[in-house]
């Protein structure tokens, strides 16, 4: 056995090896995946209950526009609450501007907050917000007890809640729509659900 020969061998079984180890990864990541679930909209307990009603808000919003939160409306509503020091609600406006124009049909997104008017419209017009409507409501905030930001309530076209929860990120902001659209609260509590399906 020439020195060719040996060296092909080990090659061979080199790649053996690294093709099993590969496989045994693999397997760990597939393995974690199923342990580590998808975070959705960390949901509190305060406010309105999802399921229930919503309080109906007419408002006037800061750019004058007749703003219904709640009760019967064309379509479901996401209203998202934020305020213009929070880096986090800016870093998600871009996924909201997109959502309103992608489906705007369908969904209404509301942004709301609180405070001094002028600083919310140069906000507004700064950040390219026309396009959706703008509400400061301290009583709007209260009725649905938000106590940290930014925070998501999506009503359907009812005035019912659907779903809530403190979004932190896009994929929190997603869970609650994702909620909607499979009849479920929250995420986790759909995830819960397979898993008690699964093990039935």
């Amino acid at each position: 056995m020439n020195a060719l020969t040996v060296s092909v061998v080990l090659l061979w079984v080199a790649v053996l090896v690294l093709g099993v180890m590969l496989w045994a990864i693999s397997r760990q990541v597939g393995v974690l995946f199923e342990r580590v679930a998808p975070m959705g909209a960390l949901v509190t307990d305060s406010g309105p209950a999802v399921g229930t009603e919503s309080p109906q808000f007419d408002l006037t919003g800061i750019q004058s526009e007749p703003v219904q939160i709640g009760g019967l409306t064309a379509k479901p509503t996401l209203v998202f609450f934020l305020s213009p020091t929070c880096p986090v609600c800016k870093k998600l406006l871009p996924v909201l501007k997109s959502l309103q124009r992608d489906e705007g049909q369908r969904l209404a997104v509301v942004l709301a907050s609180d405070g001094d008017a002028a600083a919310h419209l140069k906000f507004v017009r700064e950040l390219q917000l026309e396009a959706m409507p703008y509400v400061l409501s301290t009583e709007l905030g209260m009725g649905y007890r938000v106590s940290r930001l930014p925070y998501g309530v999506l009503l359907d076209a009812r005035g019912v809640v659907v779903a809530k929860g403190l979004v932190n990120n896009r994929e929190q902001l997603d869970s609650l729509l994702n909620a909607h659209d499979m009849k479920t609260p929250s995420i986790q509590q759909y995830l819960g659900g397979d898993a008690t399906a699964q093990s039935a």
